[in-house]
């Protein structure tokens, strides 16, 4: 076996329990009759990617802020098509009864749950991905398990970071490299993506993007002109070689341009704990995770959760 550590795998907790959550039937229930089908494909995804990718640790990232106010000062429609009548986020009832769960199941388990108040969990993510990086020349691995496209702005094959993203009919995420992003998108890595995505916008987010400028297009004009901010550069010199056209376009989103970076690409400074997620051998409250186990129905995919940690650090 090789002394070379395992990967940090890093879930983006909310997206994989959602993703359960639309997935599976609400037929899976507790002893009581309440669904845990949330929790089950949760606790059973996570089993699949500590089984395939032997992570060293691991860590579920939170979102403490799904609609931070630093985003919203900036755009104001973001995320604003999600909002519940109380201002909170429109969850299905029976997925925000699981989410408890899921959070005493984590820590009975001992896989730390991180968040930081004001920001989301692609913020925890992108500054959990920076800590490593800085702290050695390049990572072992980071792998970051999401269904959110906005994550693909942290692939670096040199420092070693790659998304896992889920795809329909397929229990194995695909990994997301800077050779898929050159071929999907047309872009070079992660910062591209970044910032092809903010001239694209996103209507799931309630990003408008620069009207006229699709993804081929964001794309063709980060190949020509190498950046945001070199496009932004180049439609304001009229001697460059850009289109009037999409010179004109460019120029009248000037204010979206300004202020979109600060909604998509994810801090990397977040105030988050100090915690490396070590994966151990054994849960770190037995007692607790039987009782849970019993109480919840959950006997068969914890056990296979436990059965692969104990194989990923053995």
């Amino acid at each position: 076996m090789s002394d070379q550590p395992g990967p940090l795998l890093l879930l983006d907790s909310a997206s994989m329990y959602f993703r359960a959550f639309f997935a599976l039937p609400d037929t899976m229930t507790a002893p009581d009759g309440t669904p845990v089908n949330a929790v089950r494909g949760f606790l059973d995804a996570i089993a699949r990617l500590v089984t395939t990718h032997r992570p060293a640790r691991v860590v579920a990232c939170w979102d403490d802020d799904w609609r931070p106010a630093f985003r919203v000062e900036a755009i104001p429609s973001y995320k604003e098509h999600r909002l519940a009548d109380d201002g909170g986020e429109e969850v299905p009832a029976a997925l925000t009864a699981q989410v408890p769960v899921i959070v005493d199941v984590l820590a009975a388990l001992g896989i730390p749950r991180l968040g930081s108040p004001g920001y989301e969990a692609d913020d925890v993510i992108g500054t959990l991905v920076a800590r490593e990086v800085a702290a050695v020349e390049r990572a072992p691995e980071v792998l970051v398990m999401t269904g959110d496209r906005d994550l693909f702005q942290l692939v670096d094959d040199a420092a070693g970071v790659a998304v896992l993203y889920p795809v329909r009919g397929s229990k194995e995420p695909v990994r997301i490299d800077e050779a898929w992003l050159a071929e999907k998108y047309g872009v070079s890595g992660g910062q591209a993506y970044a910032d092809m995505a903010t001239l694209r916008g996103d209507p799931s987010d309630g990003l408008p993007g620069v009207a006229g400028i699709g993804e081929k297009t964001a794309a063709s004009l980060l190949r020509q002109f190498g950046t945001l901010e070199g496009i932004v550069a180049a439609a304001q010199d009229r001697g460059s070689a850009m289109s009037a056209t999409q010179r004109r376009r460019i120029l009248d989103a000037a204010g979206y341009l300004a202020v979109a970076p600060t909604v998509v690409q994810v801090a990397r400074d977040a105030p988050v704990a100090q915690d490396r997620g070590d994966l151990t051998e054994v849960p770190a409250d037995g007692e607790a995770l039987l009782v849970l186990a019993e109480r919840w129905g959950l006997e068969s995919s914890l056990r296979r959760l436990v059965d692969a940690c104990s194989g990923a650090t053995g």
